[in-house]
């Protein structure tokens, strides 16, 4: 009998205990809510962050100093993005100076500590640690400044073509603090060899020839010229000048007609400074530019400029001129507005008076074009004037000439050292 009564009752025990259990749980939660010490907070972003405060100076190259564009050592600060202020954290700490993909950040939103870390870039197999230097920065009082840093390796390999720099808090520094990773602007980084190697634009007079488009450095054009006494830009435009013939000789068929109007056109855009030079005998004084074109002369006591030569001048000074090229080391240099210039151009005045030097009009006729300079002269208003010609300025007031270029199917060879037929 008490086996069957125990048995009747054990489904009404245990609906009891059930409910039971439910009251007492339900009322365990709706204390744990009202309590504002137990409720359980989200987690709130840092306001604290790494900031590269200026920009790299590029181009970058492998074995190069890493500067900022202010050509001073790179610093990473410590800012509350609230108003990016340098923030003085309580204590020193350390962070690690990374390289990542030209590729991060994808589209410029916060990133995760575990998306940073993906886009960092080792170094290619068998090759040396990528980023070379001090890679682990101290930051004091909201600064880190990083020294001697560069690139061993140049960035073409990556998929993005481009590298970026980041710094993150090194692993056991500010534990419990959050602080976003700062990253640079993407860059490309060359090898140094490119650097050694790349031409000149504008050429200076002084560079050496195979800063020259289609001249190779070491290469067969530039062992050519070199062998002909042709070192400098200098040189190869005053023999395209003179003899441009022998020029083209001394580069040969290996330089297609297509190259030599290219590099011809990269030599006529050198900037010509304002030097001139002067060659002397007994009866004359031969004015000329530093390619060796002819500006103006006096042969026994008359003055030439190249608008009054007859053909007979014009042969003689022309010979004159190929002289002058054969000897220009003996040549006496004179640079800017001088009196010798004045002295040269006294024939194109009337009654044959003396300009105001540094304030008087000089022209200068190159081989194709008309160069403009500074200087009165009451004769030029009735000149004719080319309406093609360069200027650009220089620092002491004169103007700066760069050789003018003709039209691309006419490069070859000047008309004459003496002036534009």
């Amino acid at each position: 009998m008490d086996k069957c009564l125990s048995t009747a009752l054990e489904p009404i025990l245990r609906r009891v205990v059930h409910e039971e259990v439910e009251r007492s749980l339900r009322a365990r939660i709706r204390s744990f809510s009202r309590s504002p010490s137990l409720r359980i907070q989200a987690p709130q972003p840092s306001t604290l962050k790494l900031i590269f405060p200026k920009a790299l100076t590029v181009p970058i190259f492998t074995g190069g100093k890493i500067v900022d564009e202010e050509s001073n050592q790179l610093r990473v600060l410590l800012v509350d993005t609230r108003g990016n202020q340098t923030v003085l954290f309580p204590s020193p700490f350390k962070v690690d100076i990374v390289v990542l993909d030209g590729d991060f950040p994808l589209d410029g939103r916060n990133w995760s500590n575990e998306e940073f870390d993906r886009y960092i870039v080792k170094e290619r197999t068998g090759k040396r640690p990528l980023l070379a230097g001090e890679l682990v920065v101290t930051v004091r009082d909201g600064v880190g400044l990083i020294e001697n840093i560069e690139f061993t390796d140049n960035s073409s390999w990556i998929r993005s073509r481009k590298f970026r720099i980041g710094a993150k808090v090194a692993g056991g520094s500010c534990q419990g603090v959050q602080i976003r990773e700062a990253v640079t602007e993407a860059f490309v980084v060359k090898d140094h060899r490119g650097e050694l190697y790349k031409k000149h634009h504008p050429p200076t007079l002084g560079d050496e020839v195979w800063r020259l488009e289609k001249i190779g450095k070491d290469g067969v054009f530039h062992k050519r010229l070199a062998s002909e006494g042709v070192h400098t830009v200098q040189d190869f435009l005053k023999m395209w000048v003179v003899d441009h013939a022998k020029l083209r000789t001394i580069l040969g068929p290996a330089m297609s007609e297509k190259m030599w109007n290219v590099t011809v056109k990269h030599a006529k855009t050198c900037v010509m400074g304002n030097k001139h030079y002067v060659f002397r005998g007994p009866d004359y004084k031969v004015l000329l530019t530093p390619i060796c074109q002819l500006v103006n002369a006096e042969i026994n006591g008359s003055i030439y400029t190249t608008h009054n030569l007859s053909d007979i001048n014009r042969a003689y000074l022309e010979n004159l001129v190929r002289k002058a090229y054969a000897n220009w080391c003996s040549l006496e240099e004179i640079e800017g507005i001088s009196d010798e210039i004045g002295l040269l151009t006294q024939g194109d005045h009337p009654n044959h008076q003396q300009p105001m030097v540094g304030s008087s009009q000089y022209k200068v006729y190159m081989t194709d074009r008309l160069i403009e300079g500074y200087i009165q002269n009451e004769m030029q208003a009735n000149r004719e004037i080319s309406p093609i010609y360069f200027n650009t300025s220089s620092e002491n007031g004169v103007r700066q000439k760069m050789f003018p270029s003709n039209s691309d199917d006419d490069l070859t060879s000047p008309k004459s050292f003496i002036t534009w037929g």
